[in-house]
C-alpha cells in the first residue's frame, strides 16, 4: 500500500503546490490525480518518486516510511511524459536498463525480458531503437521498461498526452486491461477528465494544492452533473 500522510510542499511563501494532502492507495487499486496545470499533482507524483523532498509530511510504502529515501531505494517504477527511452539503446536494453543497474543475475535479465516483451507484444521489436518505433510502441517500451522491475508502486506522469487521439482511445484502453492484471498500486497523473473516468478504481481532483474531492469515478461525476446542472426543488 501507498500511503501519503498530511503532505506539503512549499518553493516560497506565494508557491504552495501542496496543501496537506492525505491519501491511500492499496494493492490493485488505479489512482489518478485529475487537475488543471499548475494545482500540484504532477509535485505530489514528484515526492511520491523521491525527486522532490516534501517539506513537510511523510510518504510510506508497505508502511516504510520512505521519506528520505532516494529514489533507488524506494522500489517505484515510474513512466514519464516524455517516455525517457535511450536513444542509442535498442528496445531490450532499454527495457533492461533498471535490472542491469539494480545488477540483476543475467539469466532473470533475459527470463524478465521475455515475459514483459510477450504480455506487451513487444518481440519483433527488441531490436530497434527508439528513432524507428511509432509513438504508441514507444509507450509500451516505457511501460514495460516499468513493469519488468515489479515495483511495488506504478507511478505515470501524463503518459498519453503526446499520442493523437485516436491512438490515445486504443493505447488507453491497453494500459485499462494491463494494470487491472498487476496487484502493486498505480497513481496516474492527468488532466484528461476522460483518462481519469475510464482507467481508474478512485480520482482525486486536485485544485490549487487542494483536494477537492476522493471518490470513485462514478461519483465524481456524478458531483459534477450535480455542481453543472443543480436541482431546483419544487415549492408546493
Amino acid at each position: 500500500m501507498l500511503e501519503l500522510r498530511h503532505l506539503n510542499k512549499t518553493f516560497s511563501p506565494s508557491v504552495v503546490p501542496v496543501k496537506d494532502l492525505s491519501l491511500s492507495v492499496k494493492r490493485g487499486e488505479f489512482l489518478t490525480l485529475l487537475g488543471p496545470s499548475g494545482c500540484g499533482k504532477s509535485t505530489v507524483l514528484r515526492m511520491i518518486a523521491g525527486l522532490e523532498q516534501p517539506t513537510k509530511g511523510q510518504v510510506l510504502i508497505q508502511g516504510d516510511d520512505v521519506t528520505h529515501k532516494p529514489p533507488g531505494d524506494r522500489n517505484i517504477s515510474m513512466v514519464f511524459q516524455s517516455y525517457a527511452l535511450y536513444p542509442h539503446m535498442t528496445v531490450a536494453d532499454n527495457i533492461a536498463s533498471a535490472l542491469k543497474l539494480r545488477k540483476i543475475p543475467e539469466e532473470e535479465v533475459r527470463q524478465r525480458l521475455r515475459e514483459v516483451s510477450n504480455f506487451l507484444g513487444l518481440e519483433a521489436l527488441m531490436e530497434r531503437k527508439p528513432s524507428k518505433l511509432s509513438g504508441g510502441q514507444r509507450q509500451r517500451v516505457a511501460v514495460a521498461r516499468a513493469l519488468v522491475r515489479r515495483p511495488s508502486v506504478f507511478l505515470l506522469d501524463e503518459p498519453l498526452s503526446n499520442l493523437d487521439a485516436l491512438l490515445r482511445e486504443n493505447v488507453r484502453a491497453e494500459l485499462k486491461q494491463l494494470f487491472e492484471s498487476q496487484q502493486a498500486p498505480v497513481v496516474y497523473v492527468t488532466h484528461d477528465q476522460t483518462e481519469a473516468m475510464t482507467l481508474s478504481t478512485k480520482v482525486a481532483v486536485l485544485n490549487d494544492g487542494n483536494l477537492q474531492q476522493l471518490d470513485a469515478p462514478h461519483q465524481i461525476y456524478a458531483f459534477q452533473i450535480r455542481k453543472r446542472f443543480p436541482i431546483q426543488e419544487q415549492r408546493v
